[in-house]
C-alpha cells in the first residue's frame, strides 16, 4: 500500500506543482465566470482563487426577494455546484441590510393571475407552482455540493431566514435579527425554514416560538442556539472573516469537501445506518481519487500549500 502511495505521489502531486501557475489561473477562472454567469439580481465576483462571493443585489429595495430574485438563486447555485473553478460560496446582501424577505409589491402582480380563475382548483394550481419554483431555488443551495457560508449584517426577514436555513454556516453582525415573519402576513412558511430550522437550532419549542410569534431573534441569541457560528464587530470585519474561512476550505480536497457535504445532508434525513451505509458506498469509488493520495502524502511529509485538481 505504502509504495503504491509513493508512485502515485510522484505521478500525481509533482506534475500539479510543476504545472501550477496560480496567478494565471485565478485570472482565467474570472474571466470564465464574469462572460459565462450574469444576473439581474445578484452579484456574483471570485475575492480569491475557488472562492465564489454570491451577493444579494438589489439595495435599492432592501435585497427584497422579488421573483427575478427567486430564480437567479435558483439558476446561480445550479451553475456553481458543475463549476469546477468554484470550492466554496460566500453569501451576503448589498447595501444597507441582508434581506427585507418577500417583496410584497413583485406579489401583487399575482392577483390578476388569481382572479382570472374562479375554480379554487385551478387558482391552487398556479400557486402550487409558484411556491414549488422557489422551494426549488432555495433547495438549490442544499444540492450545491459547494460549501456555502451565510454573512449576515442586520435584517434577516422571511424568506431570508429560507435562504440561510439552506447554507452550510450562517454569520452575522452582532447588530443582526433574524425573524420568520410569515405568520404577521396570514401564511405558513413554506420555502424550507418550517423543515430545516428545527434541525439546525436544538430547541424545538424555541424553533416554534419564533415560527408562531414572528418576533425577532438577535445576534447574540442566534449565536446562543446554534443558529450563528460566530458573531462579527461589523460587516467588513464579518466578510473579511468569512471569506478567510471560505479560503481555507478552498485548499482542502474538493472531493474530500463536497463528499463531506452530501454525507451530512444525507445523514440528517436518514437513520444513522442508513448513513453508513450511504458513506461507505460514496467512499468506496472516492478512496481511489488522486486526492487521497495527494493528501495523505503531503500530512506524512508534512508538505504545505498542497495543490489539488479541479473538480
Amino acid at each position: 500500500m505504502l509504495s503504491l502511495i509513493a508512485k502515485r505521489a510522484t505521478n500525481t502531486i509533482l506534475p500539479q506543482f510543476n504545472n501550477c501557475s496560480g496567478g494565471t489561473n485565478f485570472v482565467k477562472s474570472i474571466a470564465k465566470m464574469s462572460h459565462q454567469a450574469s444576473y439581474e439580481t445578484l452579484s456574483v465576483t471570485v475575492p480569491s482563487e475557488f472562492v465564489y462571493h454570491v451577493e444579494l443585489n438589489r439595495p435599492d429595495q432592501l435585497n427584497a426577494m422579488n421573483k427575478t430574485m427567486w430564480l437567479d438563486i435558483g439558476q446561480c447555485f445550479e451553475n456553481l455546484n458543475t463549476d469546477e473553478n468554484c470550492r466554496v460560496i460566500v453569501l451576503s446582501g448589498a447595501g444597507k441590510i441582508f434581506t427585507a424577505g418577500l417583496d410584497f409589491q413583485d406579489m401583487l402582480t399575482l392577483a390578476p393571475q388569481l382572479a382570472e380563475q374562479e375554480d379554487v382548483a385551478r387558482k391552487s394550481k398556479i400557486l402550487y407552482q409558484l411556491i414549488t419554483t422557489y422551494q426549488k431555488s432555495i433547495s438549490a443551495l442544499e444540492l450545491c455540493k459547494k460549501p456555502i457560508l451565510a454573512a449576515i449584517h442586520l435584517a434577516c426577514v422571511g424568506g431570508g431566514v429560507d435562504l440561510i436555513a439552506a447554507a452550510d454556516m450562517r454569520y452575522c453582525t452582532k447588530d443582526s435579527w433574524f425573524q420568520v415573519k410569515e405568520v404577521d402576513i396570514g401564511m405558513a412558511a413554506d420555502v424550507g425554514t418550517l423543515q430545516r430550522l428545527p434541525k439546525i437550532i436544538g430547541s424545538d419549542s424555541l424553533v416554534r416560538e419564533l415560527c408562531y410569534t414572528a418576533r425577532k431573534m438577535p445576534a447574540a441569541e442566534a449565536l446562543g442556539s446554534g443558529l450563528v457560528s460566530r458573531v462579527f464587530e461589523d460587516k467588513a470585519s464579518m466578510i473579511e472573516g468569512v471569506i478567510g474561512i471560505a479560503k481555507e476550505i478552498s485548499k482542502k480536497s474538493p472531493v474530500a469537501v463536497q463528499g463531506t457535504k452530501v454525507s451530512l445532508v444525507y445523514s440528517r434525513d436518514h437513520t444513522v445506518q442508513e448513513g453508513l451505509d450511504h458513506i461507505a458506498l460514496w467512499n468506496q469509488l472516492m478512496l481511489q481519487s488522486e486526492d487521497f493520495t495527494t493528501a495523505t502524502v503531503a500530512q506524512a511529509t508534512k508538505q504545505k500549500d498542497t495543490v489539488f485538481a479541479k473538480l
